[in-house]
């Protein structure tokens, strides 16, 4: 019976395993596995049996106690005295060692411990453990030698290349590390090159030696950079002159070349009577006497308000620092102080509410300026291809256009049927009808000539008299040398209505009529009863977009690219220049006024200027989604319009006032789409009816429209 509950008592999970030499520990509270003291490397062969349980001893859990096996020789020896205990005294005394276990491991190991305790093994600290995972020791003991790791693996102790294997993570095997691989980390950790046949003391080849070689090192071309001035320099020396200009730069002032000698023993300096006495500090003990001097007029100063006065106490001579009283005016200072801290005015921003509806102009409603077109009406077709140019009659009775196949077409507004077609043999790039009203004539411009022509349309009597005007003229008896040649047509040319050529010697691209009809312009201009050519320019300041005739005054306007210059003709010279800000200038028009110019641009741009205003824009419309060709004023009412490569034309209303101190209202009204694009192109150009509210305009589809 003692046997059976020696083996119940028995429990190899809570044994202890005593090595030679070592006594077991008598406490109870502190498990032997958290104080396990470090292996003894040099005694280690002699605690290790022949048996593969005490060679691996270590890996047991020894949180056991001495006490159990204390309690256990007591269970025994009270067996052998009372042989006639029951069975369930046996079970009993079976199942204490359990929880006197259980009592011990659910016990905290730090609970009684203090500062003062000796037997704290392990003085790592309050440090994560995790920091010791790749050193072979866990922390340090009392007297500061490492607690080394207990072996955990069989490979440890029987494989001798453990110390050359690591695992690979990716397939969970162990590897080998061989020599060379051994050698490489040791050579890395030493501060090494990698290469054991790297040799970084080797002698450098002198490649730009003085010797001079057959061939070239290197044989780059140069920079594109080496041939034109810098940049950097160029902003450097910019600024230099700038601040030269301002002032801030002075030249360096040249020395006077002859010595100057000071007399070392004269009396006193030439300058000490003009210099000025050093400052004295206002609160001292002494004064200066002349400072004393000053306090005759003590009384006054005690009259003077707080603001005018220079001090603001009377300065005082004292004997010693000792006889120096309490300063009375001290809390009166403090009280001032605090006031001024407390009542000085504060900068408040003053912020205001905007409502964005405010920062938008007020403009009038579209249905309140209901007097614009609308809608199509008529289509003007016949012409084979794109139509580049069109103009209307100063009765509005007529329209004639011009066409890339090479003729003009007269058509009648009101009914759109044509009335005759003039072959011209080229691409008609403008065309212009006479804007004066007793005289039936249309200029047309083709290649490097202007052809004049009379449609011989309405009145009888004014095709008449307007050959006649054309035939008067008579040659002077010494003809001037021309920029350009007059011919007359031929008699085949003069059945088809064409009466005069006027020869360029470059491509005319546009022609415009002066208000009463007389002169012509072409960048030169031409005066139809003399038959005479003049050239007001000199030179052509960029290339020249299109040209334009002052309503009222001797100016001619000429748009480039870039600028629009104003000429007065009669004085030959520059009155003004405006610029557009934009890319390239493609259309020009001039108010019936004279004083407000528009303008079109191939980026889509259309600018308004005021010429009592300013040379920049007043306005610019962004409107358009592609260059703008056309653009036109009407005659009496304010409109003006525009057309697009988009293949729409834009009516905006634009009034200007008679008071000077107010700006011309500008308003989008309408958008009026109908043509087709074609060739990645839409309207090329549009004009007013004279006298109704009426545009017609000319595209790429070879199509007149007219809406009203």
């Amino acid at each position: 019976m003692c046997e059976g509950i020696k083996k119940l008592c028995y429990r190899p999970e809570v044994a202890v395993h005593q090595e030679p030499g070592r006594q077991l520990e008598p406490q109870l509270e502190k498990p032997s596995l958290l104080f396990n003291p470090a292996p003894n490397h040099n005694d280690s062969d002699s605690g290790l049996s022949d048996s593969k349980e005490s060679a691996f001893s270590g890996l047991e859990d020894s949180g056991g106690d001495s006490s159990e096996d204390t309690e256990d020789k007591e269970d025994g020896s009270n067996c052998d005295k009372d042989d006639g205990s029951t069975e369930e005294q046996a079970q009993a005394q079976a199942s204490r060692p359990a929880t006197e276990m259980a009592r011990v491991l659910s016990r905290d190991a730090y609970a009684e411990d203090s500062s003062d305790e000796e037997d704290i093994r392990n003085t790592v600290g309050n440090v994560p453990l995790e920091w010791y995972e790749d050193f072979p020791h866990v922390g340090y003991d009392l007297d500061g030698r490492r607690i080394y790791k207990p072996l955990r693996t069989r490979g440890e102790l029987d494989d001798p290349d453990f110390w050359r294997t690591v695992k690979d993570r990716m397939t969970g095997q162990d590897l080998r590390l061989t020599d060379e691989q051994v050698d490489l980390l040791q050579r890395l950790q030493r501060g090494q090159f990698g290469d054991v046949s790297f040799n970084p003391y080797e002698p450098a080849v002198d490649f730009f030696s003085g010797d001079v070689m057959i061939h070239p090192v290197t044989n780059r071309p140069e920079d594109k950079r080496s041939f034109i001035p810098s940049l950097v320099e160029k902003e450097k020396v910019s600024c230099m002159v700038r601040a030269i200009k301002m002032g801030w730069i002075q030249p360096r002032r040249s020395r006077d070349p002859t010595s100057r000698f000071y007399d070392l023993w004269a009396p006193q300096d030439a300058c000490a009577c003009t210099q000025a006495g050093p400052a004295w500090p206002r609160r001292v003990i002494q004064p200066p006497s002349r400072v004393s001097a000053q306090r005759g007029g003590a009384l006054g100063v005690g009259q003077q308000e707080p603001g005018e006065r220079k001090l603001s106490f009377l300065p005082r001579k004292f004997p010693s620092l000792q006889a120096v009283p309490a300063y009375g005016r001290f809390i009166q200072e403090r009280f001032e102080r605090c006031l001024d801290l407390y009542l000085c005015p504060r900068q408040r921003m003053m912020w205001v509410n905007v409502d964005p509806e405010d920062l938008i102009p007020k403009l009038p409603r579209p249905r309140d300026l209901q007097l614009f077109p609308t809608c199509q009406a008529l289509v003007y077709r016949g012409h084979g291809d794109l139509v580049r140019c069109l103009s209307v009659s100063p009765g509005g009775q007529w329209l004639v256009s011009g066409s890339d196949d090479g003729s003009l077409r007269l058509w009648e507004v009101a009914t759109a049927r044509c009335m005759r077609v003039v072959p011209v043999g080229g691409v008609v790039r403008s065309v212009a009808w006479n804007p004066n009203p007793s005289v039936c004539l249309v200029a047309a411009a083709m290649d490097d000539a202007v052809l004049l022509l009379n449609p011989a349309l309405g009145d009888r009597l004014l095709a008449d008299s307007t050959d006649q005007l054309l035939s008067a003229f008579a040659l002077p008896e010494e003809p001037a040398l021309q920029p350009a040649l007059w011919m007359e047509a031929l008699e085949e040319e003069r059945q088809r209505g064409l009466q005069l050529r006027i020869c360029h010697g470059k491509p005319v691209t546009q022609v415009t009529w002066y208000g009463r009809g007389d002169y012509l312009a072409v960048v030169l201009i031409h005066q139809l009863s003399q038959r005479r050519s003049q050239s007001p320019f000199r030179h052509s300041h960029g290339q020249v977009q299109c040209v334009a005739f002052h309503p009222t005054r001797p100016f001619q306007i000429v748009a480039s690219q870039c600028s629009i210059r104003v000429y007065h003709l009669l004085r030959q010279e520059l009155t003004k220049k405006l610029m557009p800000n934009c890319k390239c200038v493609s259309s020009l028009a001039v108010h019936r006024t004279g004083d407000n110019i528009t303008c079109g641009s191939y980026d889509s741009k259309l600018a308004w200027f005021d010429l009592d205003l300013s040379t920049n824009p007043y306005k610019v419309l962004r409107h358009h989604r592609k260059a703008l060709w056309a653009v036109a004023f009407h005659f009496r009412y304010p409109f003006f319009a525009s057309g697009s490569d988009d293949g729409s034309v834009i009516i905006c209303h634009g009034m200007v006032y008679d008071d000077l101190l107010q700006n011309p209202l500008l308003v989008p009204v309408k958008v009026l789409k109908g043509h087709v694009l074609t060739r990645d192109l839409g309207v090329l150009d549009m004009a007013f009816h004279p006298t109704q509210l009426w545009v017609f305009s000319s595209g790429t589809d070879g199509i007149v429209r007219l809406f009203t």
